[in-house]
């Protein structure tokens, strides 16, 4: 039996407290905040997007960064397993669009209380309101040293400190700090998972408008560097929604030296030729109108507008009247509606970090550190992210899992 010290009381760390316990082990959590969860409770805007259900060649896909790190860990603790184990502490699950799965209640504090009730029947002690500074080991793991200055011993130390998004719950980089003071290498880190600012001033007029079904690219110069369907938001200062923020993970790196271009679809179900038999219905339905009310049935209200000034033809113009060139020009704004990405918003938006503790340094099998034995890292704060859908959810679980239930 060996005394366990895990610091961080979020996914990872509770995931990895409670395999430690099961093992026979005393096992404490120490956690900065007031209460156990803090960000797992904001996650899937409030109903905790546990994990995804598909097969693991689409887990494994799904992960941007380090997926083959991950191979142990996810086939360790697989996403049935996590769902299994919800199940079994009578957390209740369901599964969605995209096979997200939530909790039936649709409530992220029922997972909290289920894991947080599982700690406290398993004995673990945690310790709330309770800052960790420092994390001591040369050989091997010695002990942790709190804020007030009282050192706390232990065998084992798994630190879970989560990475440096959404600051608010007390992801401060704390990790990458003990990690480095151990002698670990940390990469650059970068907001993940987060919306993204747009130069054109279109973005702000779009404010509040949601597309569904759209294909979106991103380029650098001639290089393409991101193709994807789904949807997207558009806010006061650009764009967010699933589309935009799976973007943010591919782009952010290349976003820090230049401005990019991002392309969207708006009718990719059409081919190009199919899109202009479209609008030629529409205008041969509407020819004594006027361009601007021919146009209706092509876009949500707000967007008209944008697509009348962009197009370059004369909104009272007599549709009959638009010429050949005008009209292919106006199906490729369609097909081609661009705009320049200037940066990613900041951590304060960010769902995650890209980045992290340097995943060679540590034992994929275990999550024990190579560098300093009896130290195992879990969760964000190593060099893994993945896409929205559960997939980060299921990193934490799956790294908890092998940290805790590796240490006897």
């Amino acid at each position: 039996m060996s005394k366990v010290l895990v610091v961080g009381g979020g996914a990872a760390g509770m995931f990895a407290a409670v395999f430690a316990a099961y093992n026979g082990n005393e096992v404490h959590i120490f956690e900065k905040n007031e209460k156990l969860g803090k960000k797992i409770f904001i996650t899937g805007k409030g109903r905790c997007n546990i994990t995804n259900a598909s097969d693991m060649d689409t887990l494994f896909a799904s992960v941007v960064t380090n997926s083959k790190f991950l191979y142990s860990s996810f086939y360790g603790y697989t996403n049935q397993d996590v769902i299994d184990f919800f199940e079994r502490i009578g957390v209740r699950t369901k599964i969605e669009r995209g096979n997200r799965v939530f909790p039936v209640s649709d409530h992220s504090s029922d997972v909290i209380g289920g894991l947080t009730k599982e700690l406290h029947q398993l004995g673990v002690e945690i310790h709330l309101n309770t800052a960790v500074k420092k994390v001591v080991g040369k050989e091997k793991f010695e002990y942790i040293e709190l804020s007030n200055g009282k050192k706390v011993e232990g065998d084992a130390c798994i630190v879970a400190t989560g990475g440096f998004s959404y600051q608010t719950t007390g992801s401060t980089g704390d990790g990458y700090k003990f990690a480095r003071e151990l002698g670990h290498q940390v990469t650059e880190i970068l907001p993940a998972l987060v919306p993204l600012e747009i130069k054109e001033w279109y973005a702000k007029e779009l404010q509040g408008l949601s597309l569904r079904n759209v294909n979106a690219a991103i380029y650098d110069g001639n290089k393409k560097l991101y193709d994807d369907f789904g949807e997207m938001l558009f806010t006061h200062y650009g764009v967010s929604g699933p589309l935009m923020l799976s973007a943010s993970s591919y782009i952010g790196k290349k976003l820090q030296e230049k401005e990019l271009k991002l392309v969207i679809d708006l009718k990719p179900a059409l081919t190009l030729e199919q899109l202009d038999q479209r609008v030629l219905r529409d205008f041969e339905e509407n020819m004594n109108k006027q361009f601007k009310n021919a146009i209706g049935k092509l876009f949500p209200a707000k967007l008209i507008p944008v697509m009348l000034e962009l197009s370059g033809i004369d909104p009272d113009k007599k549709v009959n009247l638009i010429s050949k060139e005008e009209r292919l020009a106006f199906v490729s704004l369609i097909k081609n509606f661009t705009m320049t990405i200037t940066g990613l918003r900041d951590f304060n938006e960010a769902i995650i970090t890209k980045g992290g503790i340097k995943v060679k340094e540590i034992n994929p099998s275990t999550m024990e550190s190579k560098l300093v034995p009896g130290l195992y890292f879990a969760g964000e704060v190593l060099d893994l992210d993945a896409l929205t859908g559960g997939f980060n959810l299921q990193i934490a679980w799956s790294t908890g899992y092998a940290a805790g239930s590796n240490i006897y």
